[in-house]
């Protein structure tokens, strides 16, 4: 552990925050030409209950920001603790193309969502943005939602976290 009085180190800071687990998310609409865009994101949250709102986190720098930024709706899809395969998929290659080989279907408000059962998932209207740092801060008003009994996927310390625990058991 670094002394306090040490210089601000943001490797050091980066894996601080690996110490706290997060809910593995994949991200889906549609592009202005059609085209469904998806990936996958941690940085997902709860705001509000009255109005329903949620956010979530995109980097300046990727290369779909310009999509979820301009869209109207998405959806945030919760990832299963049996869904690391497509947490991998969208987390890697062009975002244009990660639809290719994994089945989806609209949700009710005719937004791409995976066809997959994941833990659950929000339809949000996309409600307002907030550049901060290196990021900017998506805020989504939840229009539907649904909910499965599987348990969510967790990512901790740069890894999914695979102990009994995170195991749906009923």
């Amino acid at each position: 552990m670094p002394d306090i009085d040490s210089p601000f180190d943001a490797r050091f800071f980066r894996t601080a925050l690996g110490r706290f687990a997060t809910g593995v998310t994949v991200l889906t609409t549609t592009a202005a030409d059609g085209t469904p865009i998806g990936m996958t994101v941690s940085s997902f949250n709860s705001v509000s209950l009255q109005p329903p709102l949620v956010l979530w986190s995109l980097s300046l720098t990727s290369s779909s920001r310009e999509v979820f930024e301009q869209c109207e709706r998405y959806v945030v899809n919760v990832l299963s603790a049996e869904q690391i395969a497509l947490a991998r998929h969208f987390a890697t290659g062009n975002s244009r193309e990660r639809f290719a080989t994994v089945p989806h279907r609209a949700a009710p408000g005719g937004t791409p969502m995976l066809d997959e059962q994941c833990a659950a998932w929000f339809e949000c209207r996309n409600h307002s943005r907030y550049v901060e740092g290196d990021h900017i801060i998506m805020v989504g008003e939840v229009e539907r939602c649904g909910h499965s009994a599987e348990a969510p996927l967790v990512f901790h310390a740069g890894g999914f976290d695979l102990t009994p625990a995170s195991k749906h058991s009923s």
